[in-house]
């Protein structure tokens, strides 16, 4: 019950606090500072005179206030943003601001309306900070630093507000806004603000604009060196269709006659129709090279660093592996268990990144269900590589099982400190397949795999 309280008493102070800081310039909060400390010093009016600058700002403020009254801007306008972006590199996209009032608009600032950051209860209640069991017993009851650090977790990106060049009436003006994006997901935009301050510049009038918009930011990724997963063409039954289609399909190459025993679902009816003749369609099954990159999202830690790292390093290898005559399988357990394929006419690598970006951890189901996963779709691959966030006995029977069944695969574990050192496990005879990434040397790690 008291962390129910103290939640919602986080979410009106974190809403209350944004609202300030909008409508209060940097000035107009340092005279709100001065007339706080104004108060407390002219408190007795018989021994000091601070009160009457007290007054003084008060009024100041209070005509600030006043003033942003005044009839707003009429205004529109509309983003021109990318589909996509990147952790940590610059994104750059322009706004269009048409002023549709009567006179022209001096002084705006516009401003960019993202979505709540803010964590739900359930997140709240569930999600411990990391290290959260080192703070003090009033911090953990009051978990004000858990708030904030799911706060920050959440929230994509922050943008700079950009000052507006005036704009006549009925004239539209360019401007463009940049950011570095801090985290992958979805980047969604709620609206525009244009901000006009009063004279004394201390207080803002506010204009909201419905301009509702999203790009997705894609994982951060690293430079990979050469990867040789020794795999070779294997048999894909239903050819590069099997990929995609649900049941078995193959690689249609040619019409022919029909023959007693061939599927009547095959039946060409147009041909048969001119010709007389039943026409069947003639497949052929492909042999092709196919990856398999197996995310692992298993920890109760929520997305700590270690997960977003580990999923930058699915997407480096994900462009790494990548070739246009090949296919590459990502699996990974959301809500249910996934397998996304791309390559040879199927999805792009750029696909699988925008995957990438919004998988999520799956703290409530076992392991063992990405082990089931794995073993369905072994047996058509060609290459192996594993990405995993622990190095305990499940995850090695996976590798295991792997081996089993012809394979030697790649497996990069990442882990907060170089020490202590990971042993191979079941790769200890091919030590040079198993590689401990630290978080401190995960781009180290890929340029030597």
């Amino acid at each position: 019950m008291l962390k129910r309280l103290l939640f919602k008493g986080y979410w009106r102070y974190s809403a209350n606090r944004h609202w300030f800081l909008r409508r209060f310039t940097p000035a107009g909060v340092l005279a709100v500072s001065f007339v706080v400390a104004l108060a407390c010093l002219g408190a007795d009016t018989n021994l000091a005179i601070a009160y009457q600058a007290f007054i003084l700002m008060i009024l100041v403020l209070s005509f600030s206030v006043v003033y942003s009254f005044r009839p707003k801007p009429k205004l529109a306008a509309r983003r021109i943003l990318p589909k996509t972006g990147s952790v940590g590199a610059p994104f750059s996209y322009r706004i269009l601001v048409t002023n549709k009032g009567r006179r022209t608009e001096h002084g705006l600032a516009i401003l960019e309306n993202l979505s709540d950051p803010r964590p739900t209860l359930k997140e709240f209640l569930a999600t411990p900070e990391p290290g959260e069991e080192r703070r003090n017993g009033v911090d953990r009851a009051f978990g004000f630093y858990r708030f904030t650090w799911l706060l920050s977790r959440r929230l994509i990106a922050t943008i700079r507000e950009k000052s507006a060049p005036p704009i006549p009436p009925g004239s539209t003006r360019e401007i463009e806004m940049e950011t570095v994006p801090r985290r992958r997901g979805i980047l969604e935009f709620a609206g525009l603000t244009a901000a006009k301050q009063d004279p004394f510049g201390l207080f803002r009038s506010l204009v909201h604009i419905k301009a509702p918009d999203k790009s997705i930011i894609l994982p951060r990724r690293y430079p990979t060196a050469d990867i040789n997963l020794d795999g070779s063409t294997k048999y894909q039954p239903g050819g590069v269709s099997f990929a995609s289609a649900i049941g078995e399909s193959e690689e249609f190459i040619s019409l022919r006659e029909y023959r007693p025993g061939d599927s009547l679902r095959h039946l060409h009816w147009k041909s048969w129709a001119k010709t007389g003749k039943p026409i069947v369609k003639e497949f052929q099954d492909e042999f092709f090279v196919r990856h398999a990159m197996i995310l692992d999202t298993f920890t109760d830690k929520g997305e700590t660093d270690l997960f977003e790292e580990a999923v930058s390093v699915a997407a480096s290898l994900a462009c790494s592996l990548q070739a246009a005559d090949s296919l590459l399988d990502l699996l990974f357990v959301g809500s249910e268990a996934f397998c996304f394929t791309a390559g040879r006419g199927l999805a792009h690598t750029g696909r699988l990144l925008e995957i990438l970006a919004a998988v999520k951890t799956c703290p409530d189901r076992g392991f063992a269900v990405l082990e089931r996963l794995v073993v369905d779709h072994i047996s058509a691959v060609s290459g192996c590589v594993c990405v995993f966030l622990e190095w305990d006995e499940p995850r090695r029977r996976l590798v295991e099982q792997v081996q089993m069944r012809g394979l030697a695969p790649l497996v990069i574990v990442l882990t907060e400190t170089e020490e202590p050192r990971l042993e191979p496990g079941p790769l200890a005879s091919a030590p040079e397949r198993f590689r401990q990434a630290p978080l401190s040397k995960v781009r180290e790690t890929l340029l030597t795999l």
